[in-house]
Parts: structure tokens; sequence; C-alpha cells
């Protein structure tokens, strides 16, 4: 058992820009509730491999995409796993966490996805649209997004090499996005205005709603961690998964009202406190 005051360490890049988000601001708020029941200790996620062994447990929060420091990360799951280190997100996730395949494998499984493909002789499984969505497999935060003209998407898969996923353009009415702390679900935000992504607002997700995000955070079988499931409402009303996050979730706390934010606060010590019992 770990002591009386479990030590963390929080691993985040509070110098990273992100377009439309302030992640420094977020983990600012989050690490000073946290203290109030844990030894805390930020580090730069270049540093958490050599640093971890000195914690109780290590929470990965606002990070930046790995593709900045890539070989920290590895160093850190490699590390990580050689000491048992109790991860939060743990590392087993099988969504964002280890790329896009996950798009591809829901696709083929049937899952309501946006019908994603990587091959030239998969586009024929795609359903018709003016424009495609063509994004690398290991991108994040939008990195190397591009859409293309139906005429440029065959061109386009033989430019990645393997290395892009091709989805339809689909024209939705708005993005949601529910969020989950372990399986348990927090709250949900939305974007009311399409090309506004990041200008969310409340949302009060109906019991069908909520069924479609838990069939993703069952899917990804993770038992302590943090996740954020994307969806956009299709032209027919019905929700398509658009990312599943299930590495460092940024979770818009400064939209909540105080009683959801305290909540979630409540729910993430709660969290940990399991991790550190495991």
């Amino acid at each position: 058992m770990p002591s009386e005051r479990p030590r963390i360490l929080y691993v985040t890049d509070l110098a990273y820009q992100a377009r439309g988000r302030r992640y420094c601001d977020e983990d600012i708020l989050l690490t000073s509730r946290l203290r109030e029941d844990f030894d805390l200790a930020l580090c730069d996620p270049r540093d958490a491999a050599a640093l971890l062994d000195g914690f109780d447990a290590v929470v990965v929060r606002n990070s930046g995409p790995v593709l900045g420091h890539l070989a920290a990360y590895v160093a850190f799951r490699e590390r990580a796993a050689a000491c048992g280190a109790r991860v939060y997100n743990q590392l087993t996730g099988r969504a964002d966490m280890a790329g896009k395949q996950y798009l591809l494998d829901l696709t083929a499984a049937g899952y309501p996805v946006i019908p994603t493909v990587d091959r030239l002789e998969h586009l024929d499984r795609l359903p018709a649209a003016e424009e495609y969505v063509v994004k690398p497999k290991l991108g994040a935060d939008s990195l190397g997004l591009r859409f293309v003209p139906a005429w440029r998407a065959r061109e386009a898969v033989r430019e990645g090499a393997g290395d892009v996923l091709v989805q339809p353009r689909v024209d939705f009415a708005h993005e949601v996005s529910f969020y989950f702390v372990d399986h348990d679900f927090q709250y949900a935000l939305y974007a009311p205005h399409p090309d506004r992504r990041w200008q969310l607002e409340p949302y009060e997700a109906t019991p069908e709603d909520l069924e479609f995000a838990r069939r993703f955070i069952e899917w990804n079988g993770i038992e302590h961690g943090i996740q954020r499931v994307d969806a956009c409402r299709a032209p027919g009303g019905g929700l398509l998964l658009v990312e599943l996050e299930d590495l460092n979730p940024y979770l818009s706390l400064d939209v909540l009202d105080a009683p959801r934010r305290d909540a979630f606060v409540a729910a993430m010590k709660a969290a940990l406190r399991r991790l550190l019992e495991s």
C-alpha cells in the first residue's frame, strides 16, 4: 500500500500550444485540486521515464501529441512496464493511444463509426462523397489532416503508401463529446457550430447517446483512465464515432459550472485511489 499521502508524478507539457485550447490552464486547475489529497510533482513528458521510480503513480494529462517526443514516450512506456508503475491512463488502450488503426478495426466490426479505409482496393467500401478526409495513421490534434475532392482520393491513398486513412467527409449537424472517468460517465459537451470545434456548450446526453458512447468505452477495456468519446450527429440523426481519445484527452473543464467541475475532480481523486489500491 502507498503512504497516507500518495506521491503522484503528473506529466504535462505546460508550454504546448493547442489550437483553440489552453492546456496549461486545465492542468494548473487540476493539480491545484489534486494537491488536496496527494503529494504532487509536475514534469515534462520528456522527463517522465527518468523520474517515475520515485512516485506511487503517474498521471499523464495534457502532454501534447506524442509525435513531438516519440522517443521519450516509448522510453516512458518501456520503463513503466519494466518497473510495474501504476499509470493513469493505464497503457493498454486500443484507441488513440495506439494510433488510428482502431478506426479501421471498428469499421470492419460494424460499429457506428465514420467509415474508414486505408487501401486503394477498399475505397469502394466508402459511401460516395464530394470530399474525403485524409489523415495520418499516427496523427494527433488534426496534424496532417486534409480534405481532398473525390477525384483525388485514390491518388491521396497511393501517395500515403499505407500510412494514411481515408473517410468520407460527413455533413454533420454538430459534434458532441462524452467524458468518462474509468467506466463512469461524467458529462457531455457539444459544438453547436460545426466550423467552431472548440466553442463548446453543456449537452444533456440522452439514454441512447450514453448507450452509444459506452459501447466504445467497453470495447477499449481500460479499467483506470479518463476517456473522451468524440462523435458527430450524422444527417440521419444518429451518432458516428469520430475519435476515441484514451491517452491524454483535453477535458474542457472551463466550460463546466462549478458543481460539475467539482464532481469531476472528486471522481478523478476516487479513481486515483482505486488505482493506488490495485
